[in-house]
């Protein structure tokens, strides 16, 4: 089953990085941009993640939270974070029970090879936890200015 935007996003309880963690219960009324992302210091990955960061102030003034997720465990978020300067929070699904839960735990292909990864996707969830956006399949360039861009209408 494929979660669609207005469906009540799922809620989680992951660690992050700096031994945080992350609830879906504590956002106390604020939207969430949730983007999910394959491999911690990967190219693309790096860029999301960078491109999040630079434009986390933008966010911010609407009062809208940021959280990147892989299945990468914490002590690798910590060394991605600290090696390219993110600001951004990242959560750890070692287990890959929320990635499996928003549908982005996905069958994939290279070179004929089919395997089990992370699709890259974002989530835009509103302040009553509902689902107001989503984009599958993301290319890097160009993706967080449409993501503030929604986040605007919230």
């Amino acid at each position: 089953m494929t979660l669609q935007e207005g469906e009540k996003a799922p809620e989680f309880t992951l660690p992050t990085n700096a031994e945080g963690s992350f609830s879906m219960s504590e956002q106390n009324g604020k939207p969430l941009v949730l983007f999910f992302y394959p491999k911690d210091d990967t190219s693309g990955c790096t860029r999301e993640a960078t491109e999040f960061s630079t434009r986390k102030a933008d966010f911010e003034a609407l009062n809208v939270s940021i959280l990147g997720m892989s299945p990468d465990p914490v002590k690798k978020h910590d060394k991605f974070i600290a090696k390219h300067d993110l600001d951004v929070t990242l959560a750890s699904d070692e287990e890959k029970t929320v990635l499996s839960a928003y549908g982005v735990w996905v069958e994939k292909s290279m070179y004929g090879r089919k395997y089990m990864g992370v699709e890259r996707s974002t989530f835009l969830i509103d302040k009553d936890a509902n689902i107001a956006k989503i984009w599958r399949k993301v290319k890097v360039p160009g993706h967080v200015d449409a993501v503030l861009e929604a986040a605007k209408a919230l």
